[in-house]
């Protein structure tokens, strides 16, 4: 794996080099129909959409996809921030380019983020081993993420917001919460519940300190100092598939407050939550996400959230894709969206996922499907 430090260093002449080719796909992508390059709509509130994993594929790779989004009508993205860096940047260079609104997730089980002989918690084969939080160094992670955003300075890259961290109050991505060996026990219904309470507690104050650094680094920045921090995007799982899956999980509303008590809210501007409502519908769906949501705030009262995942299955792998009864599922979510983003307390929403889940995935066949339609659409 390549560290930001040693992508950076290798040579501003093989920067170069990969800008030349980047600013080639640009210029063909901006010829596409459609294409985003000169649009800048203000809906009420942020809608957008997520692709991950953009950092495996060759620059020519990532400008066909983001070529597609960008003329699908998407405005805004939200991309990741992974091992290999360089790659990831090289995404981030093109989405930019194409005139898309990037929110930027940081990846905090990048191992240059953590001393050499740090090991990772095991997943017992059932989900990948992880680091704990509590293991972090947070100069590590200063240092590369300075060296990150200068490269992005440099190719003249604005980033509407930053997200350090994801499902931090879930064991698929904070190695302080375990993973049992056999799933069936009860698995933590609150803080003290947890195995190992206290590592997890040292991990929340350091995520509390990447908050800060992050927060300080952009401001540093020529292009992204006004861009906004948004606290890692929180699980939604409940208790109930938490014990299925022998994962151990918490709330975000407890996690947050805890997150709050030492000192968050100096250093982001909103809450991160992710909503994947399942099978729910009608009343029970607008309950769902009021419930769930309930500690996000406006004005006086507290932060707003972004919801920087949601998403409606669809397990349907046949073409043409009949993808009705998600589209309607997805128009009552937005609907759900729409009345707290009228309310302030919800700022943002970025589907989850383009092209990369099997399930979730809403370009399909070839084209974006009709549910993916509803869910880009502005308000």
């Amino acid at each position: 794996m390549c560290s930001v430090r040693s992508a950076f260093e290798r040579g501003r002449s093989s920067v170069a080099a990969r800008r030349v080719l980047l600013c080639a796909l640009l210029l063909l992508l901006a010829l596409e129909p459609g294409s985003a390059i000169g649009r800048d709509r203000n809906p009420a509130g942020i809608v957008g959409i997520n692709r991950v994993n953009l950092a495996w594929l060759t620059p020519h790779e990532q400008g066909k996809i983001l070529g597609d989004i960008a003329a699908s009508g998407v405005t805004h993205m939200r991309l990741s921030l992974s091992a290999p860096v360089d790659r990831s940047i090289d995404a981030v260079e093109i989405a930019h380019g194409l005139g898309l609104k990037i929110l930027l997730e940081i990846q905090l089980s990048n191992p240059d983020y953590y001393a050499d002989d740090v090991r990772a918690r095991a997943g017992f084969g059932r989900i990948w081993d992880i680091r704990r939080l509590s293991d972090l160094d947070p100069a590590r992670y200063r240092e590369n993420l300075k060296a990150a955003l200068r490269r992005m300075d440099e190719a003249g890259v604005k980033l509407m917001a930053v997200e350090p961290g994801n499902e931090i109050n879930y064991s698929a991505y904070n190695g302080d919460l375990i993973v049992f060996r056999k799933p069936g026990a009860s698995t933590p219904r609150r803080a003290s519940d947890v195995r190992n309470s206290a590592a997890f507690e040292r991990g929340l104050a350091t995520y509390v300190e990447i908050a800060r650094i992050t927060r300080q680094e952009l401001k540093a920045t020529i292009h992204s100092s006004d861009a906004a921090v948004i606290s890692a995007g929180l699980s939604d799982m409940s208790a109930g598939e938490a014990d299925q899956r022998g994962m151990e999980r918490l709330d975000p509303e407890e996690v947050i407050s805890l997150l709050r008590r030492l000192g968050l809210d100096e250093h982001v501007d909103a809450y991160g939550i992710h909503v994947y409502p399942g099978r729910k519908a009608g009343p029970k769906l607008s309950g769902y996400i009021s419930e769930l949501l309930r500690f996000c705030g406006a004005g006086e009262r507290g932060k707003p959230c972004w919801i920087t995942e949601w998403g409606v299955a669809n397990s349907a792998r046949s073409c043409p894709l009949d993808d009705r009864k998600r589209t309607d599922a997805v128009a009552a979510i937005r609907s759900a969206f729409r009345a707290l983003m009228s309310s302030g307390r919800l700022t943002a929403a970025f589907y989850y996922d383009w092209d990369t889940h099997a399930g979730y995935g809403v370009w399909r066949c070839g084209h974006l499907s009709s549910a993916g339609l509803k869910a880009i659409a502005p308000n």
